[in-house]
């Protein structure tokens, strides 16, 4: 090989690595999606819908699985998973879980820790536990480690039919509903689903796991 081919050679090379690095910065860092900005009622607190899918058709991205958050003034859902809520107040959460079934890695993430009570209610029904390995029954899991919040997702049923359009406004889906304080100390928390659902990526914990507005997302507290 020529001189001249190999400079041209290590040209291109050069070009397509930082090509790379440029889409990288971009889309996993620089990226924002918008903040959903949440006030407490007349009651003082915030009450806060989200909905996780097994799919996602309103991004680049429409085989990840992804949460969507309601918007508190539209009511429609946007597809991000930034949330901004008041310091020392309590939050009302519902998430509906349309996602399949997935084993936990560890059974630690199938417990309720940090809600009001030490519970949630799966369906109505209270509980403090769900074991993924006695039956398929956990989806994802919310999880705020910052203030010691995890809580399981429940899921359909094995044989279900899932959602195919995102976000899901039908078919079948778990409804998960608790409660947790925020911390008085204002900062922005950091949460994400600890079940590694990066289908295709090394151990599973790539793609949707580490990307802002998919199974990833901050927690804004302010005064």
């Amino acid at each position: 090989m020529s001189l001249p081919v190999r400079i041209g050679t290590l040209i291109v090379a050069f070009l397509l690595v930082a090509a790379g690095g440029a889409f990288l910065v971009v889309h996993y860092f620089l990226f924002k999606p918008p903040t959903e900005v949440f006030n407490a009622g007349p009651s003082g607190q915030v009450n806060i819908t989200m909905q996780e899918d097994p799919q996602n058709t309103v991004s680049t991205h429409p085989d990840w699985v992804s949460y969507f958050i309601k918007n508190p003034t539209t009511g429609k859902w946007d597809h991000t998973t930034i949330f901004q809520v008041p310091a020392n107040t309590r939050i009302n959460m519902t998430i509906l879980g349309y996602d399949g079934c997935t084993p936990l890695r560890n059974p630690f993430w199938g417990k309720v820790t940090g809600t009001i009570g030490g519970y949630e209610l799966v369906n109505g029904k209270k509980v403090r536990v769900l074991n993924s390995y006695s039956g398929c029954n956990v989806g994802h899991t919310f999880s705020i480690p910052g203030i010691g919040l995890n809580v399981p997702m429940g899921s359909p049923s094995l044989s279900a039919t899932l959602c195919g359009t995102s976000p899901c406004t039908s078919g079948p889906h778990a409804v998960m509903q608790f409660s947790f304080m925020t911390p008085k100390a204002t900062g922005t928390y950091f949460w994400q689903c600890r079940i590694p659902c990066g289908g295709g990526f090394i151990d599973g914990f790539g793609g949707p796991m580490q990307t802002i507005g998919f199974m990833t997302g901050n927690m804004e507290v302010v005064s």
